[in-house]
Formats: structure tokens, sequence, C-alpha cells
């Protein structure tokens, strides 16, 4: 058995991985891409487990950026033929010395429940859990009457800046254990529009103007997306704009060919999960949240 950084020559089998143990997480050859050839940042690695040239366990994090107190997340998985061997220890080492090396005060996971008595040697404890749910595209509802004076437009259509400026108000006020404070325009660009992996196309904004006061971001490729944020500004609320970028964006991506639409939400952030059943997507897998103190 061998614990190594990941490599490019990696990426087949680790996106084989993931799609095998966790296929929902959306988890593409362009994420891991990115992810291995981009610049090295501070408190982020890759780490995999290699049985005969095999790769049979992986390990990868991040701080959580514009936290403060800064928090750290990652993931961690071992194939189930392999599990009890000690890779998983090796691998949250890993994780945990580089988490630490860039700053990182906690650490986070979500994993499956089976295994919270094993986290919990290490400190973890459970603080709520995240749901996870899937629709086809083509289920969709039709789309929500558009409120008067409001545009609905991709996002490719909308001047980043002003996209930047709406997600920090969201990553401000969602729900979660991270307490996100600011982050630098110039950094939230090269880690979340520029990716290859964000889907401006297949993402949405709801426009007041010029202001963005509602958006959906997916990510993904040409199979499968993954909602990784909505949002609506504070005194937008209510006005059923969730609904209608997120129908907007599944009309979309089912014109675009996508077969699966995938999502998470908090057990606790009962707007959006009711969001998510008008839609119609289904829950497929639930994760306890696990946090630590590094």
């Amino acid at each position: 058995m061998v614990i190594r950084p990941a490599e490019l020559g990696d990426l087949e089998a680790a996106v084989a991985l993931h799609d095998e143990l966790v296929p929902y997480l959306v988890y593409t050859e362009a994420d891991l891409r990115h992810r291995l050839t981009a610049p090295k940042r501070p408190g982020s690695g890759s780490f995999v487990a290699v049985s005969a040239g095999r790769l049979v366990g992986w390990a990868s994090c991040g701080l959580i950026a514009g936290s403060e107190p800064l928090d750290g997340e990652h993931r961690l998985m071992v194939h189930p033929d392999y599990c009890g061997q000690g890779l998983g220890t090796e691998l949250l080492d890993a994780v945990h010395a580089e988490l630490r090396a860039g700053g990182a005060t906690r650490s986070r996971i979500f994993a499956d429940p089976a295994s919270t008595a094993w986290a919990a040697r290490w400190g973890y404890a459970q603080t709520r859990q995240v749901h996870y749910a899937e629709i086809e595209p083509a289920a969709a509802p039709p789309l929500p009457a558009v409120p008067d004076g409001v545009s609905v437009v991709p996002l490719s259509e909308v001047d980043p800046r002003l996209v930047y400026e709406a997600d920090m108000v969201a990553q401000r006020t969602k729900p979660g254990d991270a307490k996100i404070t600011t982050r630098p325009y110039d950094d939230w660009l090269g880690a979340v529009w520029n990716t290859r992996s964000t889907l401006k196309e297949l993402s949405f904004a709801a426009l007041d103007g010029e202001r963005v006061i509602g958006f959906t971001r997916s990510s993904g490729d040409e199979e499968k997306i993954w909602s990784r944020m909505t949002a609506t500004m504070p005194e937008y609320r209510g006005q059923g704009l969730a609904k209608l970028v997120k129908c907007a964006a599944l009309h979309r991506a089912a014109d675009a060919g996508v077969r699966g639409a995938y999502t998470a939400n908090y057990d606790g952030n009962a707007p959006m999960l009711a969001v998510n059943e008008w839609l119609g997507y289904r829950r497929i897998a639930t994760h306890s949240v696990l946090v630590c103190p590094l």
C-alpha cells in the first residue's frame, strides 16, 4: 500500500472511484484536472491510496475561503474492499497536516453516518445532516411566472463582478458551520467563475435592473450537473426567485441533453428543501456533517 500526493495520471481512476462510491457528488474530470494543475494554494492538497497499481482511496482538502476563524474541509473515501487496513487513517493524517499548514483551526467533512464512530476517534462531532437529491432535468415543472420588473438570464450574460457581490451576501447569510466574512474578488474569479466545471450557460440569475437579486450556479459536464449554490438576496426573499432560477437552469440543462441533476441541503434549510421538493428532486442519500478542532 502506498499513500502519496495525487497526480494527473490518477485522473481517470479517481473519477471512477467517486462515481462508484458517491456519484451524487458530481466529481468530473474537469474538476480534478483543475485541482491538480492550478497553482498550489495554502491548505489545499489531494492524496491517493494505491494497492498493486490500483487507486483504492482518495482524500482532498482545502480552506473554506472567507471563513473567520479560518476553517478547512476535506473529502475522504476508501473502497469498501480495502477498508480496515489503515488507509483511512493515513489519508486523514495527510489532509490534517495540510490543513494545519494552511492555518485552519477546524476541519469539516460530510461523511456516511456509519463512519461517525470512526471519525470520533480524532475528535469529530456531528453538527447536523446534509441531504442529497436528484432529478432528471426533463422532469422539471413548467417555469413559474416571472415577477414584474425582474429578468432571468444565464450567468454567461451577467457581469461577474455583480455575481460576486451577490455571492458574498449569500455566503454570509447561508446556513452552515463555517462563518463566512469576505473573499477577495480575484480569488473568487479564479477559484469559482473561471473554472472549466462552472457551467455559466446552465446557471441563471434573476435581475432587478442590473443587480443580481437571486441566482443558481451549476457545475458539472455534459452528462450530469451539480447545483452548487442557490441564493436570494435577503430583501427579495418570499417572491419565488429560487424556484424561478433553479427551474430555468433545469430547463436549459434538459435542452442541452443533461440526464442527471443533483443538489444538497442542510436538514435545517426548510425554504430550500421546499423549493427542491416543488421542483421534483428525490432524496437519495444523507451524510453527517462532522467538525473537529485542529
